[in-house]
């Protein structure tokens, strides 16, 4: 028996689950985390360095709305500092900076990151959803892709 589930994430958790993707993530790919400030009343600006981008964080409509405003995380690997804020507007960014990297590698790394923080954002919510509804999960399979395969269980009794 095969199914396939289409997930439409409904995001009402708060900034624990963001943080908690974020460091996840972050450590999966090597970084780690240099601050988690809360900056109320403020703007937060992205870093000053040569060699920086702003991006959008793909789906951000998943995540972003974790993200408090005022708060942000920092996070850095070999020179490289990667900063999830979101402004007192509620404007969300992700700041990438690192001396003697051009604006393409900086976009790179960028978009490695927020495509992590957003499946483990994403895989925190489903298997706390199955664990709710009394699924266990059996399997676990992460491809070198980074695709992560789920076979799940659901005894009745």
């Amino acid at each position: 028996m095969g199914a396939t589930l289409v997930l439409v994430p409904v995001v009402v958790a708060a900034w624990p689950a963001f943080s908690a993707a974020v460091v996840a993530a972050a450590a999966s790919l090597g970084y780690h985390i240099a601050s988690e400030t809360a900056k109320q009343g403020r703007q937060v600006a992205a870093p000053k360095q040569t060699g920086a981008v702003n991006l959008e964080i793909a789906r951000s409509e998943v995540v972003t709305n974790q993200l408090g405003r005022g708060q942000q995380i920092v996070v850095s690997r070999e020179g490289i500092t990667v900063t999830f804020s979101r402004d007192t507007r509620g404007k969300a960014t992700l700041s990438v900076t690192g001396q003697g990297h051009d604006a393409e590698a900086l976009r790179a790394l960028g978009q490695e990151l927020s495509q992590a923080v957003v499946q483990k954002y994403v895989y925190q919510k489903i298997t706390d959803e199955m664990r709710a509804r009394g699924f266990v999960v059996v399997e676990e399979e992460t491809t070198q892709e980074r695709a992560i395969h789920l076979k799940v269980r659901h005894w009745q009794s």
